[in-house]
């Protein structure tokens, strides 16, 4: 994606029956994800688990624009397919980016490694 063209955040939030949670998960990982990512215009994507609050599952899309909404593979590849009834507080919001990526600069950081641990207090 070039900079003269920002992209938009798209994210989801939800909750999963426990009982459907690990076949849930293994959907979204291994069908969901591939899926949307086939979609014109998803360019990346990342889950995360609430560490407190709800719901407890979010996905973080980084999107080519609203225009990615409209195409048919996206409308295929949309829902939560056979864990629609085991899926509860649906969330969907869209991010417009406000100003430029920034990266954190360190001395001697190669961008190979990883960060060391936050101390414990």
């Amino acid at each position: 994606m070039s900079a003269d063209r920002p992209v938009q955040l798209h994210m989801v939030r939800v909750d999963v029956d426990p009982a459907h949670d690990a076949a849930f998960n293994r959907w979204y990982d291994e069908v969901h994800l591939p899926a949307l990512l086939a979609c014109p215009g998803w360019l990346s994507a990342r889950r995360f688990v609430s560490l407190e609050g709800g719901p407890r599952y979010a996905a973080i899309y980084e999107i080519a624009g609203d225009w990615v909404y409209d195409t048919p593979e996206f409308h295929a590849a949309k829902g939560f397919m056979e864990f629609t009834p085991h899926v509860a507080n649906f969330m969907r919001q869209r991010f417009a980016s406000i100003g430029p990526v920034r990266k954190r600069e360190r001395e001697g950081d190669d961008g190979g490694g990883s960060l060391p641990a936050s101390p414990r207090p």
